[in-house]
This record gives structure tokens, C-alpha cells and sequence, in this order.
């Protein structure tokens, strides 16, 4: 993935801009609307990238977050937790499956699409920053009410395990995890509850809007030195992607 050729993505950082150029570009050249959401929030800023597609029906946002984490404070190495995280699953996985979804949701689709790419997610309890703050941003600025919200987290792992999560709005659980099942995903997609999880879905479930995460939280490698691209795999990208487009054509 490109993006990880930047190195970490840390808030502030150079290859923070040169992701933010580089998504842009990209989203662009597909076809899409792409604005640049400068704000801040309890003081930290926030460059939320938002490229939209207009259309006539639902309106469905689905996100994910591109900052990485700049301390890996999981690693199991104590000499190695103030060090950045590469970010090849945790921040790279989710912007490559909106990338994909950029160039394969059809034109002519009857729902506005926006895909969000949030910033300063991951800088949690670090110099007194707090979690998910992009989207929080996000959502204070948002007019109206999307019609449904997918976040797309963690989902490179090469050995793909996504459960139902806690926060996340049932009857939407139920659309995604049908569609997956009639894909024969159902070893991926698996039916049960394992987490509750404070992720990015969390600002729109406050709001009331329905909301959904689709994480691997069984990632052993999540905020350490070792979330790298040997740790990942085209096809658990795949079989999200696919999931959501299928899901996306239905009326």
C-alpha cells in the first residue's frame, strides 16, 4: 500500500500531508467531489477528507480513519512502545478498501455516497489527546441525517475475524451480515457478539443515527511495531469490499 511507503501517519507529520495529498488525488480522479474538512477540536486539529457523490435516494457514509497511532504502547517489546506504528492494517487497510470503493461503486447508483476519511482517531490518552476526535468533528459540523453510517476498521488482517459489535445499530448488523452470508463470507463475517468497542462509529450512534463497525479487533499486532504489510492480505480487502457493494445495490 502506498500509503505505508510514507511512513507513519502521525497528526502534524509529513507523510500525515503527503496522505492527505495523495487520497485526495486519487478520489479525484474517480469521479468524486473531495473537500478537505479543516477544523479543530478540544484543541487539536483535524483534516478530515470527504468525497461525495451525489444522487437521488438514501443518504449512507462510509468511513474510516488514515492517522496511525505515534506510539506503539501494545508492542510486546517495552523498548520498542515509544516508537510509531507503521499502520499497514490499523489506518492503511480501511483507506485502501475507500479507495476501491471510489473506483467500483457504479456512477449511476440511486443513494448519495460519502466516504469519509477521518483524521486523529488513533492519538488517544497521548499528550492529552483523546480518541476518535476526527469524527467527532465530523459530526458536529454535520447537516441533516445520513440514512446510515458504515466505519471499515482493521479489516487487512490475513486471517479475517469481523463479530458483531456491541455499539453498532442491530437491524444494519443484520443487513451487512445477510449480505455477507448469501457471499458465502460466513467464516469471515462471523455471527456473534465479542466486542464494544469506541471507534469512530460512536459520534453518529450519539446522534441517533444508525451506525456500524466493521472491525477485526482479534489483530494481535494493533498498536505495535509489527502492524506491517507481511501482516495483511488483498483478499480479506476483497471480501469487505465485496460485502459492501452488494449491499450498496440493493434498493
Amino acid at each position: 500500500m502506498i500509503q505505508v511507503s510514507f511512513g507513519p501517519r502521525i497528526p502534524g507529520s509529513q507523510a500525515h500531508q503527503k496522505t492527505i495529498n495523495w487520497i485526495k488525488d486519487q478520489v479525484n480522479r474517480n469521479g468524486w467531489k473531495v473537500d478537505i474538512q479543516k477544523t479543530e477540536i478540544s484543541g487539536h486539529p483535524v483534516q478530515n477528507i470527504v468525497a461525495v457523490r451525489n444522487g437521488i435516494g438514501p443518504w449512507i457514509i462510509i468511513g474510516t480513519h488514515y492517522d496511525t497511532r505515534q506510539i506503539a504502547d501494545h508492542d510486546p517489546d517495552p523498548a520498542k512502545r515509544n516508537q510509531p506504528v507503521p499502520g499497514a492494517n490499523d489506518g492503511a487497510s480501511g483507506v485502501a478498501l475507500l479507495l476501491e470503493l471510489s473506483r467500483k461503486i457504479p456512477s449511476n447508483l440511486s443513494k448519495k455516497i460519502e466516504l469519509v476519511f477521518f483524521d486523529a482517531e488513533d492519538q488517544g490518552d497521548i499528550n492529552g489527546s483523546d480518541w476518535i476526535l476526527g469524527s467527532r468533528a465530523f459530526v458536529n459540523q454535520l447537516e441533516g441525517k445520513p440514512n446510515a453510517v458504515i466505519i471499515v476498521d482493521m479489516i487487512g488482517d490475513a486471517s479475517l475475524n469481523i463479530y458483531r459489535e456491541r455499539n453498532s445499530d442491530p437491524n444494519l448488523t443484520d443487513q451487512i451480515w445477510s449480505t455477507a452470508r448469501r457471499l458465502n463470507f460466513t467464516s469471515q463475517f462471523l455471527n456473534e457478539i465479542r466486542y464494544q468497542l469506541l471507534d469512530d462509529h460512536i459520534p453518529f450512534v450519539e446522534k441517533g443515527i444508525p451506525s456500524l463497525d466493521i472491525i477485526d479487533f482479534d489483530y494481535p499486532y494493533w498498536h505495535t511495531t509489527e502492524d506491517t504489510l507481511d501482516k495483511v492480505s488483498s483478499q480479506s480487502l476483497i471480501i469487505v469490499g465485496k460485502t459492501l457493494l452488494a449491499w450498496l445495490s440493493n434498493p
